[in-house]
């Protein structure tokens, strides 16, 4: 096994980051990234790498406690930097403390502001009210409500907070990657995950996604900590099961993704506590239960609303997109992007319709396209090895979110892709530990690949806006 990021990959990642963003520059000069985005995307990427591997070898050779520690120290350092700077840059920027075009986070802002001063009673009357259609998004605007009645309508601290809630999930990320792979591959888990930008970026927006994030990864880990205890107790399945409820108050797929986990890991585990036949049937029951009590009311039908009318969102989402001058969408369906969902969303490296939040994460999503190759690994690995039921809760939810989005018409849409980014470092490190000669091998194409795409990317965004 290997426990740390080997420096190797990481200057090839570098290297081919550095060639493609040079050559995409030059050869659409007139669209190029401002000077900005493009320094903020190099040191995205080169910190990500080089700071992975340093950290990763270092961390072979400290105690379970000073990891901990230094993995605290990091992943809040950088998140708090980023609030605070991003904050300001927003101030100056766009007049106030919201990214450019900002459309969901002035929206839950608002709503929370209204609501703050209001009785609980005319919040829960709308949220979940009878002319309420469903609950897929009210959570995270009702978390804002409490937090403004609580603390006030403070911007930053709210951001603050996402900060430690961020930094609390690498946390969680590193202790479920530990017991799943072993100590040193959850310590690498640990480390990408409190250094990945777009987890890092996502803190300062005034969006749900960092709040759903802690939620989901907060589930898989105390859901496989329950899987795994040798003994159960009342606390343990409430605490996953409440968990694993409150994600269908975030995104409905999500919710879908972790009872899909459920079932899956219930039926096919192989942890030893799960091969106790009263155990696994107790278990079971319970999940049966959980499934019975969401499938008779607003959230059963909410979900069987979003499968039934799945195909016509994509029409209707792809035709948008051909009406707003994207001509090539239309040819984005979930047959074209479903074997890509393990790299996407491809990195955005010109500038194109003010797409300003694309070319901030520009760098966050290369790192996402060329570790995808070790995902791929991780799952065949986990095949290879026949330890993929030790697995399953992990990949069950990964491969049962993204799979859904592949055939939306979000499926080429960043925000709607980052749910599945937790589960993917999760599944980046089980493959860098399980690297081989023969697997080895798979980097150099790799590299050509990733160039390919990301260029082609590039492409397909100016083209396909008649701008060539």
């Amino acid at each position: 096994m290997i426990n740390f990021f080997p420096k190797q990959i990481a200057h090839r990642a570098i290297l081919v980051y550095l060639i493609v963003l040079a050559s995409i520059s030059v050869f659409y000069f007139h669209y190029s990234m401002s000077l900005g985005y493009i320094a903020l995307g190099v040191t995205w990427v080169v910190g990500f790498f080089l700071l992975s591997g340093t950290l990763s070898k270092h961390s072979q050779s400290i105690s379970g406690r000073a990891f901990v520690q230094n993995l605290i120290l990091v992943a809040l350092g950088l998140r708090l930097l980023w609030v605070v700077s991003s904050y300001f840059y927003y101030l100056h920027a766009t007049g106030t403390p919201f990214e450019f075009s900002a459309a969901d986070s002035v929206g839950y802002h608002d709503t929370a502001l209204w609501l703050k001063d209001a009785r609980w009673s005319i919040a829960w009357e709308y949220f979940f009210g009878p002319e309420v259609s469903g609950v897929s998004d009210a959570g995270y605007p009702l978390y804002l409500t409490a937090l403004y009645k609580l603390i006030g309508p403070n911007i930053i601290v709210t951001r603050i907070i996402k900060a430690c809630l961020s930094t609390f999930t690498c946390f969680l990320l590193y202790k479920l990657a530990a017991r799943t792979f072993g100590e040193q591959t959850g310590r690498l888990a640990g480390i990408m995950a409190a250094l990945m930008p777009n987890l890092i970026i996502y803190c300062g927006y005034h969006l749900k996604e960092t709040e759903m994030l802690f939620l989901e990864v907060a589930f898989l880990e105390r859901f496989d900590y329950l899987i795994r205890s040798k003994r159960i107790n009342f606390f343990s399945v409430l605490i996953a099961t409440t968990l694993a409820a409150s994600l269908f108050f975030f995104r409905t797929v999500l919710g879908a993704a972790a009872v899909f986990a459920i079932a899956s890991t219930l039926i096919l585990a192989s942890a030893p506590s799960m091969k106790k036949t009263g155990r696994r049937v107790m278990l079971i029951s319970w999940g049966l239960l959980f499934i019975i009590a969401l499938g008779g009311g607003t959230i059963a039908t909410e979900a069987e609303g979003y499968w039934e009318e799945r195909e016509d969102n994509v029409v209707d989402k792809r035709y948008g997109q051909t009406l707003h001058g994207n001509q090539w969408a239309q040819y984005a369906t979930g047959t074209i992007m479903a074997p890509m969902v393990f790299v996407l969303p491809y990195a955005t490296m010109v500038n194109v319709d003010g797409q300003y939040g694309q070319q901030e994460k520009s760098g966050g999503n290369f790192i996402r396209n060329f570790m995808g190759l070790f995902a791929i690994l991780a799952i065949y690995e986990a095949f290879r090895r026949k330890q993929w039921r030790n697995f399953i809760t992990i990949g069950s939810f990964v491969i049962a979110y993204l799979g859904v989005i592949s055939i939306s018409g979000y499926s080429n849409s960043e925000r709607f892709l980052l749910p599945g980014l937790p589960g993917l470092i999760l599944l980046w490190s089980y493959g860098i530990a399980t690297l081989r000669e023969k697997t080895y091998r798979f980097i150099t194409p790799w590299c050509f690949i990733v160039f390919v795409m990301e260029f082609a990317w590039a492409f397909f965004k100016l083209g396909s806006r008649g701008l060539f």
